[in-house]
């Protein structure tokens, strides 16, 4: 395959698993809301998620049987299918019924999630993961702001029984284009044995501070964003303000610089990209810190924003090229399972403490210590450089 036509079909792909998180996350709690559903109901909901964070138990499935197209596909159909089961249902009174298709929606979710990132390995090269994971970002980010917002606002001119129709067929037919998606060739021996392999993998030495790497990297990144709006709210901006610079502008800049990021990695490498877009991540926390303890006027915040917003972009690019490097392509789904796992916990449960930090420290110390705590992953780069794979590859995939 050319590089162009990766690129493709990995925006495509990334475009089928961004849109039923963004479903899952910013439309169903609005939907039952306005169905008069309780918060306490709305709150339960979030439980619909694990399957998100437990989708590395079933993963070795997906390592061992079927091509990566056959589970996107299967799972797309599904998708297609509980949205519109969602139809008939009274949504002021949910069911078990519909907790259930909800449930079946987050479970197939994950596992197309499992297939696509496996799939992304599996047609990578060090010549084209900068690229691979500029554009993953980009097309999840483009899904997530469709599926979010761009459904929400459907909904109110077309109502709530067309919209999950008109959703149910966009399923269908991104589970036709992942058919026709282009099969990776991989050594099917070493695919009937998949534990014993990532076992081995995973229970190594050198492997401690890659897995406290994965835990750290994102970190200090993760805590500040789980503040910033509710930073913008008690600092008085509106609601105006915050959707259009925080949310909107703050999507595009982080295409961007997911864009750029992958750009950088395939120009100077992972580990450079790492050091260099990690202390651009680290460095633009402290534009929270100045306008959060200097009184400066009213528009400052937005340069931080647009700041932040970029160099996460950066830094995610960096940081998912790097996971993708560590996978073999015959056990990527396993293996990338686990990382993003790992990754996932840290990101959630300290941002389950966050709202405790800002309430003791306020806010300007609670960001000082986010950029703080990008340093600790820094800090191991020379000891996870000998795992990166950067040495020139045969490749699939031509420039």
């Amino acid at each position: 395959m050319t590089k162009r036509k990766v690129l493709f079909w990995i925006s495509v792909l990334y475009f089928a698993e961004g849109l039923p998180f963004g479903i899952a996350y910013d439309v169903w709690p609005v939907f039952f809301r306005v169905h008069g559903v309780s918060l306490r109901e709305i709150g339960l909901m979030s439980l619909l998620s694990l399957p998100w964070t437990w989708k590395l138990l079933w993963a070795p499935l997906v390592d061992r049987w079927g091509s990566r197209q056959h589970w996107i596909t299967a799972c797309l159909f599904v998708l297609g299918a509980t949205t519109l089961a969602i139809v008939p249902q009274d949504p002021s009174q949910p069911s078990y019924l519909m907790w259930s298709l909800l449930l079946l929606f987050t479970t197939a979710s994950a596992t197309q999630d499992i297939a696509i990132d496996a799939y992304a390995v599996d047609v990578s090269t060090p010549k084209t993961i900068g690229s691979i994971n500029g554009t993953r970002v980009s097309a999840a980010r483009v899904a997530l702001f469709v599926g979010g917002g761009g459904f929400l606002i459907l909904a109110d001119y077309t109502g709530w029984s067309l919209l999950w129709v008109a959703l149910a067929i966009v399923f269908f037919v991104l589970a036709a284009a992942a058919w026709l998606s282009p099969r990776a060739t991989l050594e099917t021996t070493e695919r009937r044995h998949v534990l014993a392999p990532v076992l081995r993998w995973l229970l190594r030495w050198e492997m401690v501070p890659v897995v406290l790497f994965v835990l750290l990297f994102k970190v200090g990144d993760s805590t500040l964003g789980r503040m910033v709006k509710p930073f913008w709210v008690d600092r008085g901006y509106s609601l105006t303000e915050i959707g259009s610079i925080s949310v909107t502008l703050g999507v595009v800049l982080t295409i961007l610089g997911a864009l750029a990021g992958g750009w950088i990695v395939n120009r100077i490498g992972i580990f450079r990209s790492l050091l260099w877009l990690g202390l651009a991540q680290l460095v633009s926390n402290v534009g929270y810190v100045v306008v959060a303890a200097v009184d400066l006027p009213r528009e400052s915040i937005y340069a931080a924003s647009m700041i932040e917003s970029f160099t996460q972009g950066l830094g995610t690019a960096a940081f998912l090229s790097f996971l993708m490097n560590l996978c073999d392509k015959e056990h990527a789904a396993t293996q990338y399972a686990i990382l993003s796992a790992l990754f996932a916990l840290t990101r959630d449960v300290a941002g389950a403490f966050t709202g405790i930090g800002v309430e003791s420290l306020g806010y300007a110390v609670f960001f000082a210590i986010t950029t703080a705590l990008a340093l600790p992953a820094l800090a191991l780069l020379p000891l996870i450089k000998p795992r990166i794979r950067e040495e020139a590859e045969s490749s699939a995939v031509d420039e």
